[in-house]
This record gives structure tokens, sequence and C-alpha cells, in this order.
């Protein structure tokens, strides 16, 4: 069996061989799949945009046979909301992207209706979403509280807890930032004082843990630990910062080391895997740069420094990817940076400042074209669409302010800091916004939301909201 990716077209689309190891991330994260009379093929929908992924013993030969295919997902893609999960950070893809359908084009003064909110404590750590359950992390007392619901009415089914000590040295709040990572039937969790657990997501039961500042020895960074560990392959990646441990891969069956390697200190930006040209590379933006690394093994394939020149700073936003192009971006002074990916290697495509310089939020794309915000976040950011080839600047929105960013259906939904929703065309030609409301009073709002079967799951610093965005 081969695999073949696809491009539904008005001529009868577009098919192109891939290795069958970079098949598997379209079929498995497509949610309706359906079996087509093509010599055997089953062809799914997944990823950004209408591409889908083609399971066969041969490419079709025919016109008729691409067609059928097409056809097939494009049947697939009509479907009203897919229900998707959003099990970690930054979503299925950790790209900020929802392959979601049906959703409101607009919505009143009031906002979109409130299904359900319960009380929260502190923290920055976004909710995500597991088939039925939302899984929330928050600092309660002198605990920090890993809590599983059910996703429809905000019940609680279980909860596990632990004692936490961290006092934010800046009083920018005590609670965890990094957001929990939903890996099959076990949830990784770390902590704003560096504790990592793993727990079972039925039960909340604790499989094991590690006190990352005890054992690496990991020297204090301005707002506590904020990087959300990603899992691949049995193995949870986190940038731990240690002195010769600064990325650290643990099993997730007994938290055990696996390997190490740098010694770059911890950021707050948050790693991805992806597989690029037959080879799978995990990629993290660090607090000195930029490293690609092989996620097995943690042979660094590439490193570089990408970083401001003053020590009071950080790099937060994490690492997109589009296509074979790894995008960066850091504040003060510092700017973008854009690499192509190879098996083997990376080549430097461009590096500029005063393209796209994010602070704490990550950008979004579509169609070559990314969205986000600009600038300092204490100062205001502005709101800007980039395009990525060119580095020419499409739109520009002065001080618009920071905020979280979701691109679903063509349209960015973007929770402001200031606790504001709002929904706007994902478009080069201008900023084209849908509508606004105010849904949340505590700010700032700085845990990134969780969108999923047409309900997004939000936070200020009191309360969490499950709000209806379907379609009426």
């Amino acid at each position: 069996m081969a695999c073949f990716l696809g491009w539904p077209g008005a001529s009868g689309g577009m098919l192109s061989p891939i290795p069958r190891n970079e098949c598997e991330p379209w079929t498995s994260t497509a949610k309706a799949c359906r079996s087509a009379s093509i010599r055997g093929a089953s062809a799914c929908r997944g990823g950004a945009g209408p591409r889908f992924a083609f399971l066969a013993r041969d490419p079709p030969r025919h016109a008729t046979q691409v067609i059928a295919a097409t056809l097939l997902v494009l049947a697939v893609s009509a479907a009203p909301a897919r229900g998707d999960d959003w099990p970690q950070f930054l979503g299925p893809n950790r790209d900020g992207a929802s392959l979601e359908k049906g959703l409101a084009a607009a919505w009143g003064a009031k906002g979109p209706p409130v299904l359900w909110q319960k009380d929260v404590g502190e923290g920055f750590s976004g909710p995500v979403v597991a088939g039925e359950r939302l899984i929330v992390f928050h600092r309660v007392g002198d605990k920090e509280v890993v809590e599983c619901w059910k996703a429809q009415s905000g019940a609680r089914i279980w909860q596990f807890d632990y004692p936490c000590a961290y006092l934010d040295d800046f009083g920018k709040g005590n609670g965890p930032r990094a957001t929990p990572t939903v890996a099959g039937q076990r949830i990784v969790t770390l902590g704003a004082d560096g504790m990592l657990h793993c727990l079972d997501l039925d039960k909340g039961t604790k499989l094991w843990s590690r006190n990352l500042a005890e054992d690496y020895k990991t020297p204090p960074s301005f707002f506590g630990v904020g990087s959300s560990p990603v899992v691949d392959d049995g193995l949870a990646l986190v940038n731990v910062g240690g002195r010769d441990a600064g990325i650290v891969a643990f099993s997730v069956d007994d938290g055990k080391e696996v390997w190490k390697a740098t010694k770059h200190a911890a950021s707050y930006s948050s790693p991805i895997v992806r597989t690029i040209d037959g080879a799978k590379h995990a990629i993290f933006l660090t607090r000195a740069g930029v490293v690609v690394l092989d996620p097995a093994k943690g042979t660094i394939r590439h490193q570089q420094r990408f970083r401001a020149r003053i020590d009071a700073s950080v790099n937060a936003a994490t690492p997109l990817l589009i296509g074979d192009l790894a995008f960066f971006s850091a504040s003060y002074e510092t700017g973008a940076l854009l690499l192509k990916l190879r098996k083997d290697g990376v080549d430097e495509v461009w590096q500029a400042d005063g393209v796209m310089s994010n602070h704490y939020n990550t950008c979004v794309v579509q169609d070559g074209f990314l969205y986000g915000f600009d600038g300092r976040q204490e100062v205001g950011p502005d709101f800007r669409c980039v395009n990525l080839k060119t580095k020419d600047i499409a739109w520009n929105k002065k001080r618009f302010g920071c905020g979280s960013i979701i691109l679903v259906d063509g349209k960015l939904l973007v929770l402001m800091e200031t606790g504001e929703l709002l929904l706007a065309e994902a478009t080069p030609k201008d900023f084209r916004e849908l509508a606004r409301a105010q849904a949340f009073d505590a700010a700032p709002c700085r845990a990134h939301p969780a969108l999923s079967k047409g309900k997004l799951y939000a936070r200020d610093q009191k309360k969490l909201a499950c709000l209806d965005l379907k379609a009426k």
C-alpha cells in the first residue's frame, strides 16, 4: 500500500505520493472517513485546508478516479461541526487551527450563548478536550489542581491535586501556565514550579511524577515554568532548562529519562513535532533559540541562536509549521525567522525584524498569510496580516491589544486579553470584523481557549465558561 496526498480541484484535483509514515497524521486526525471504490483506497480529510490522505495499492490512473476521491472528501468536508477534540495547547496540530464547520458567522451584543460556567482558581493554563471530557488545570489555595469535567455540563468527574508553593516575583499570578497534553489515556501536566505529572484520563490517578527543579537543578525563570509538553510516540518532550539538560524526553509509561540534549535554558514557547521528507522532527524555541532534533533519540539536527540581546526578555510564541517551512517569532527587537526543513538539515529562508514580532501569542496561518500580534504585550501590540513569502504587511490595526487566536472555517476567533471575544474574516484584503462582545470581566484572559464540537471553552481569572458557537 502507498500513500498519496490530494487536493480537490475543479478539474479533478491533484495527487502527490508521500512517504507511508507521513500518511498517518492525515488519516488518524480525520473523524470521518469513507471507503472509496478506487483500487481499494480509503480517503480521509485531515490537517489544514481541503486536503486528504489516500491509502491505496496504486495511484489512480484516470481523472474520474481522482474526481471520485475528490467528491468523497468534499462530502466529508461539507458536514456541519466536525466535533474534533482539542487535546493540547493550540489544538489538534498545535497550530491554533480548527477543522470545525457550521459555526455562527456573527452574534449579538451579548455574545454567544453561555451554556454553563464555573468558578476556577488562578492560572493561564488553557482547557483541553478529549471526547466528552474537559480537563482544567488551575491553582486553588496552596495546591495545583487537575480536574476532569463533563464537557457538556461542567459536572466534575474526578480531581487530582498536590501542594504548590510557587509565588510569582512580579505579581503575575501563581497558577500554572502550561496547558495539559492528552495522549491516549494519559494526561501530562507541568506546573508553575516544575512538577511534571502523568495521570490516568479515566480515573485521574497519578501514574508518575517528576520534580524537574530538583532533578535537573533548573535556575528560576521570570514567571515560573510555562512551556507545554508535547507527547510523541510514548515520549513527553519538555524544555526543562537544566544546565546539562535543556531538552529532555521522558517515557510516558514510567517517567524515566530517555534522552537529554542541549544546555539551553527554558522558554515559554511550546515544542511541536512534525514529519518532513520522511523524517520526524521535534522543533523547539528555547530561551537561547531554535533547536531541531530527532524526537526518538534526541540527536540535534540544527541549532540557531534566536533571542533578544537583552537578558530581560522571553521567547514565548510556539513554532508554526507551514508545509516544510518553520516560522519563529519573538519580541524585544528580535523579529521573525523562516526556516525550510529537510530530512537531515535546515535552510534559512529569511530573517527580519519589523515583520511579525510575537511576544506571547502564537500566529495562525491560512493560504500563505500570517495573522498575529506584533509588538510587546504591555504596550498594546498591533494586529496584522503578513505575506509569509514576501514579508509584506497586508494590513495592520495599530494598538489593537493582544489575545489568543483560533483559525476556524476561514475566520479568526480571538479572545482578547481584556475579555472581549471577536470574530473576523481571515483575509489579506482588509481587517473585516464580524462580531465583538465582552465575554469575560475578570481580565487578563491569557489562557488559550479550546474549541470542540461547536463549543468554546474559555476562562478569565475567576470563571471558565462554555460558549455555544453553533449556527442556529
